[in-house]
């Protein structure tokens, strides 16, 4: 007579997608691969992927065949995500990589200032 394994109905091995340190808009700097040196702004950022989207870094082509969408077809250009480990933030003040330290006001606010220069970071629009 063969064992039964049972799971119990709520377990799921998803976890919370984990708070990441760069937001939508913020410069940043690629430290490790291919792209390493190259700098842009921040579009898109999945939590869930640990990934982000950086204006005009790791650029990939697809080829489309022609549809609906897309009339002609052809080569299409695209950023593709980079593991949000694999950036630094920039300082304001000096242009270089730097860490990222929370300062909270006597308001009870916080602001994300550079490590290196103490400077808050701007504020990026959404």
């Amino acid at each position: 007579m063969a064992l039964k394994r049972t799971v119990r109905s709520g377990a799921s091995n998803k976890t919370a997608p984990s708070k990441l340190f760069v937001r939508k808009g913020d410069r940043v700097q690629v430290m490790r691969g291919n792209e390493r040196g190259k700098e842009g702004t921040v579009l898109r950022v999945d939590r869930e992927k640990n990934r982000v989207v950086i204006e005009g870094v790791n650029l990939r082509k697809r080829h489309m065949r022609p549809s609906a969408v897309s009339p002609e077809g052809g080569i299409i250009s695209f950023e593709a995500p980079i593991s949000a480990s694999n950036v630094m933030l920039l300082d304001p003040e000096t242009g270089k990589p730097t860490r990222l330290r929370t300062k909270q006001n006597d308001d009870g606010t916080k602001d994300r200032v550079a490590a290196k220069s103490g400077r808050a970071l701007p504020r990026a629009t959404r």
